[in-house]
């Protein structure tokens, strides 16, 4: 059971929960327990510091007000696929040496499969950039990003940025969020991540998890409860109650990394011997520190989990919180895949493409092609123990199905090996590889045409296993727990709960060694060399110059999206991008190329306008349309002096709710080198998305209703940089074909710092700029 509270909360001594109108009526009755206030605030004002989340974000406030918060974090993370521009970034805008922890990782593009030498020489470059400017380097195979941060870096009460939007470790009490690359280039730069204070919702556990019953289960069961209606969008997630105790942190830390699909902002546990000791166990018994609410405090809203209740779980294509539990998937087969017919046909946008789930039914069963066991997700120790437990004795048989596992790092791998568990798994057909993310977003393990995929990963968004619908190509996954995925494929590939194969099996403790990381992680924090030179490989490009805002704007809109949401995965697609993520012109190539392939064409002939422009020549000689456009704009009142070329010119997209999905600030930077210069949306589907639009030099409008222009408008903006400096509530712009038709649009709150930014034209701009200041 999972139930969502409607109101506020209040949690009292850990175990009693009080909803908010109760403990007004206690309150008024002199019966509410008592608080210490401050300065006269309420009640309510003082009980929200009692929540653990308030306190870590008083810890590494720097603003001195809470309200309005200003975060320096204690650590960084990022992988083989962002640390490149991050570093190119921050370097252009003067940074001399890492000022915190940075770990680089090389779990994406591990294979250096594609793109000929392209990926390795991000991994050298990487190398070299830590032996600079003090960085700590986990070479490829060693570890996936977020399973060395919980073994390494994590600790209690601890704040930790990441470029990856699974950067979570509030199992272990830390804070951690998943951010662009321009937010963790703030923090090489000292400045700080700006951001209101959120919300902060209680995750209330009780009971305890059915033995075949595993973390993804658990983590499915809550998404499946809060996505679709924002219960925790932007929030902290605060995981409280007895239940929390009934799970070893191992297992913790699998239903913890997959808060990211609720679209919160971060999550924290509360802590005990548990953690205690896996902290121990790797060497760090001085991270720990008992951490839980105070005697009395408010949440915004609860999530109350009974964890006896959940039950083995499938989220079916394409997204986590599309959930049903595997028996009442398996009672109503045809219905429940009809359904998610439907909806696929109204998010492939390609007629050649026939979509279809009920063709795999056979015999009343569905029949998958497909298991992946893998990264931060699904490849954890415990996850894999219990798989090859299953899978012992047992075949995986030797039709269409296969099932590929990666142990989430080499320290895990080696206590498998240990344990039999991976002779297990190899003598019953699984395929065993090293530390790797792959599979995770496209770049391993690509289903054939029309298969069907179960993985123990984090996301199954459309296209993101690796298919090509531009090909015809489509494939699908769907999300399982390792032990219902092992289940599986003890059957041959027939969908199948865990349940039916539960024996009692207790996973032995873990024993963790650190001597691969002693022998090959490169430790250089602190000990950065400026004599060194970092080494490039042809593909690695600096960021093209952009220029600063203009006082006036004309926006051709070059794509509209009206799906519901829009991913990340969509506006750039990940896999075959990978090699090409040190390459921000060469990567641009592919901006949309999943869901709009025209996108990128049209936006590069509104870019020739601006770069026209910009070089002293008249974009009306390249345009001759535009003469019309300019006439229109100057029969506005107030825009007399308005001409070609005083006026910014660039590409927009409007999509309802851009930006569900991954941190990559490439969904943003790929609009934005080839000529884009705003979103329109109705919202935003994630705090980090907008960030990213801002950080690229790009304007975050808002507008209500539904659009009424379409692909080839001119959307005109007067006075941008001057209501960016005042009210952005209420913006007149008008659409621009035939007739000028007026239109309203807004800007959501924006910090001093990001105005300015979005005015210099970019990060990179803002702090040259600053440079040049000093």
């Amino acid at each position: 059971m999972v139930k969502l509270y409607d109101g506020g909360v209040y949690l009292v001594n850990g175990t009693e929960i009080v909803e908010e109108n109760e403990m007004e009526k206690r309150a008024a009755a002199g019966a509410a327990p008592a608080l210490q206030t401050e300065n006269g605030e309420s009640y309510k004002e003082c009980a929200r510091r009692g929540t653990m989340a308030y306190s870590i974000l008083k810890e590494h406030n720097v603003s001195g007000n809470m309200d309005k918060l200003k975060i320096r974090f204690d650590a960084m993370a990022s992988h083989d696929i962002t640390f490149v521009g991050i570093i190119q970034t921050a370097k252009a805008s003067g940074m001399e040496e890492f000022p915190i922890p940075y770990v680089l990782t090389n779990c994406h593009n591990t294979l250096c499969a594609v793109g000929g030498t392209i990926n390795e020489d991000d991994h050298v470059f990487g190398l070299s950039a830590c032996k600079k400017y003090g960085g700590i380097f986990v070479p490829p195979h060693i570890g996936v990003i977020h399973q060395y941060m919980r073994e390494m870096m994590a600790g209690c009460g601890k704040m930790i940025l990441g470029s990856d939007s699974h950067t979570r470790y509030g199992a272990l009490g830390t804070m951690a969020i998943g951010e662009g690359g321009g937010e963790l280039v703030k923090q090489l730069l000292k400045d700080t991540y700006d951001v209101a204070y959120p919300g902060v919702v209680a995750v209330y556990l009780t009971g305890k998890p059915a033995p075949y019953v595993g973390p993804q289960d658990i983590a499915l069961a809550i998404i499946g409860a809060v996505y679709k209606n924002g219960y925790v969008k932007n929030k902290v997630m605060e995981f409280v109650g007895p239940g929390v105790s009934s799970m070893d942190t191992d297992y913790r830390n699998g239903v913890d990394v997959m808060t990211t699909e609720t679209t919160c902002l971060s999550s924290v546990w509360r802590t005990d011997e548990d953690t205690k000791a896996y902290l121990a166990l790797h060497g760090r018994a001085g991270d720990y520190k008992e951490m839980n609410p105070a005697d009395v405090a408010y949440y915004d809203g609860m999530v109350y989990v009974d964890l006896s209740t959940v039950k083995p779980m499938i989220a079916l294509p394409f997204h986590p919180s599309n959930t049903y539990e595997i028996d009442e998937l398996n009672s109503n087969l045809e219905d429940i895949l009809r359904t998610v017919e439907v909806e696929a046909g109204k998010i492939i946008d390609n007629p050649d493409i026939h979509f279809t789930l009920t063709d795999k039914i056979e015999n009343g069963k569905l029949k998958v092609d497909q298991g992946v066991i893998a990264g931060c997700a699904g490849g954890t120790y415990s996850n894999i123990m219990e798989a090859a437990h299953i899978l012992k004795g047992k075949s995986c048989g030797n039709d269409e199905f296969a099932l590929s596992v990666y142990p989430s790092s080499q320290a895990v791998f080696i206590d498998l090996v240990d344990k039999g568990a991976i002779s297990d798994l190899m003598v019953a057909g699984a395929t065993v590889r090293s530390a790797f993310c792959g599979p995770c977003f496209g770049a391993g393990d690509t289903p054939f045409n029309r298969g069907l995929s179960i993985r123990h990963t984090t996301r199954n968004f459309p296209n993101r296993e690796g298919s090509k619908p531009g090909n015809g190509q489509i494939a699908s996954v769907a999300l399982m727990d390792a032990r219902s995925i092992a289940a599986t494929a003890a059957n041959g590939g027939i969908l199948t709960s865990a349940e039916t194969v539960a024996d009692g099996y207790q996973v032995p403790a873990y024993h963790f060694d650190p001597s691969v990381y002693e022998n090959r992680v490169y430790q250089g924090y602190g000990k950065a060399d400026k004599t060194k030179e970092l080494i490039y490989g042809p593909n690695i490009k600096d960021w093209p110059q952009m220029s600063a805002l203009g006082d006036n704007i004309l926006l051709k809109v070059c794509s509209k999206i009206m799906d519901s949401v829009t991913t990340t995965d969509e506006l750039i697609p990940s896999g075959e991008t990978s090699s090409y993520r040190s390459n921000p012109l060469g990567l641009a190539e592919f901006t949309l190329s999943r869901r709009d392939p025209g996108y990128v064409g049209r936006t590069k002939e509104v870019d020739k306008l601006e770069k026209a422009r910009t070089n002293g020549q008249d974009p009306k000689e390249l345009c001759p349309d535009l003469d019309r456009v300019f006439e229109q704009i100057k029969n506005l009142p107030g825009n007399e002096d308005v001409t070609s070329m005083n006026t910014e010119i660039g590409s927009m997209i409007y999509a309802v709710r851009p930006g569900d999905g991954s941190a990559r600030e490439q969904a943003a930077s790929c609009q934005r080198v080839i000529g884009g210069l705003a979103n329109i949306a109705l919202e935003y589907a994630t705090k980090r998305y907008r960030s990213n639009v801002m950080n690229w030099g790009m304007i975050p409008f808002l507008m209500d209703g539904e659009p009424e222009f379409e692909v080839g408008d001119y959307i005109y903006v007067p006075g941008i940089r001057k209501i960016l400096d005042g009210d952005m509530s209420h913006i007149p712009a008008y659409i621009i074909r035939d007739s000028v038709k007026e239109i309203t649009l807004k800007i959501a709150d924006m910090t001093p710092e990001e105005r300015e930014i979005v005015k210099a034209g970019c990060l990179i701009n803002y702090n040259r700029d600053r440079m040049m200041k000093r």
